[in-house]
């Protein structure tokens, strides 16, 4: 009997890093991910789930047309190193969110982030016809903030003291970006200061 050969889907590429869609075999990297006390913090995640729990939600997510949700995988070790994901898409308003997160302390300051937000950028202007991408980051993310603003972001609200993490109430910046915008930092950029541009969140 003859093995089938297992295919990798690169559905979005970039210099050091891929996207790909997410398998039930993934279940259990996103669930250690999940309980990484780094990313909980950064995420505000304050939830406890099972791991059969989180394999319903992936299954859940991946057959939502209102959400599209990618893995980050270094293009050298076909590692995955995170997540990135398009959520409450709007077909009417062109609008949707967007989050990200790295699935370890160690990737980060390495350039997976941002590239891969570039990518998904890309994919959501340039491919889905978004108009609008919008996002939420905890005002302790000091290199979320730089990141997102690298890429184009523009601050538009602040709830305050929405978040409570670790003893303490934190504001929650919104921040925002439009297609024009983007498309006219891809036109006038290069390099990091272009589409799908590279530095880390």
């Amino acid at each position: 009997m003859v093995e089938e050969e297992q295919v990798v889907v690169k559905l979005l590429g970039g210099e050091r890093v891929y996207l790909r869609p997410p398998e039930k075999k993934d279940t259990g990297l996103l669930f250690r991910s999940f309980y990484n006390p780094e990313v909980r913090r950064l995420t505000g995640t304050y939830q406890v789930i099972s791991m059969d729990a989180m394999e319903s939600w992936l299954e859940r997510v991946i057959q939502d047309d209102s959400r599209l949700l990618l893995l980050i995988v270094e293009r050298e070790s076909d590692r995955v190193v995170g997540d990135v994901e398009l959520l409450e898409i709007h077909p009417v308003n062109r609008s949707a969110h967007i989050r990200i997160a790295l699935h370890d302390e160690k990737e980060f300051g390495k350039g997976y982030g941002t590239e891969a937000m570039g990518l998904m950028l890309d994919h959501g202007f340039g491919h889905l016809n978004l108009h609008r991408i919008e996002l939420e980051v905890f005002d302790y993310n000091h290199r979320g903030i730089r990141t997102y603003e690298k890429l184009g972001f523009r601050r538009e609200g602040v709830k305050r003291e929405a978040l409570f993490n670790d003893g303490t109430y934190h504001d929650v910046i919104q921040m925002g970006l439009l297609a024009g915008e983007y498309r006219k930092r891809s036109e006038v950029g290069s390099g990091d200061e272009g589409a799908g541009m590279n530095s880390r969140v």
